[in-house]
């Protein structure tokens, strides 16, 4: 199961991040792990404003946020947690508002390794080849996308699939977030590209059946991914 990204606040309800900030294991971190457990699946709980913890000598309250997502086994316990590693908005908002996160997060369920990123990583492809090379083979992205750019977030979900020869689960936020229509648009694709489920504009859950094994089987018949060429030099400058 997954949920949006920043659903406790919004995604853009930038004057709430800093009051509804929790710690880690916070009062979100308690509800998830047992919804998790209760339902006995695995969860990625969307993303909560995290409050890190203040460094020593600081105000108590003080310390970074982050935006942060968790996922819970089907026992409750937390599998992991990812900090978001690109924050969107240039020179305001969450660009400002919160830290970034440095680490490459996946997940190991026995059927597949999830790679592990936030909305606006969407955009950035080497996020997603990194998630690759360490094993990933379903990449999970909540998002609070805004609906003025749609378009983009399915070509970009599409893209990440085909290009990574990976499964997306893609999950949008519905509605409006502190005035900003979002996109919805939740969508699952395969390792082709082909769209296995799509929802629209408003609130809807998809259930979606697919084989991770398609994975495998996708990069041995097309395998593209071994004629990567890595470490290319700069331009050199013309003469």
């Amino acid at each position: 199961m997954v949920l949006p990204e920043l659903w406790t606040t919004g995604a853009f309800a930038y004057e709430e991040f800093g009051n509804e900030a929790e710690p880690l294991e916070g009062p979100t971190y308690e509800v998830m792990a047992k919804a998790a457990s209760d339902a006995g699946v695995w969860l990625h709980a969307g993303s909560i404003p995290e409050r890190a913890p203040s460094e020593s000598g600081s105000a108590p309250g003080s310390g970074p946020l982050y935006n942060t997502s968790l996922v819970f086994t089907p026992s409750g316990d937390l599998a992991a947690a990812y900090r978001k590693i690109h924050r969107f908005g240039f020179d305001k908002g969450e660009a400002v508002l919160m830290s970034a996160g440095h680490d490459l997060v996946t997940v190991r369920l026995p059927e597949t390794t999830l790679g592990v990123a936030t909305c606006y990583d969407l955009r950035f492809p080497e996020l997603f080849r990194g998630l690759v090379d360490a094993g990933a083979e379903t990449l999970v992205i909540p998002a609070g996308w805004p609906e003025r750019r749609r378009a983009h977030w399915t070509l970009l979900a599409r893209a990440r699939a085909v290009e990574n020869q990976a499964f997306v689960l893609a999950c949008g936020t519905a509605g409006t977030h502190a005035r900003v229509p979002q996109a919805g648009h939740s969508i699952v694709v395969d390792p082709w590209g082909e769209v296995l489920a799509e929802a629209g504009p408003g609130e809807e859950v998809l259930t979606v059946d697919f084989d991770p094994a398609k994975v495998a089987t996708t990069r041995e018949a097309f395998p593209a991914l071994k004629d990567r060429v890595l470490g290319l030099e700069p331009p050199r400058r013309a003469l």
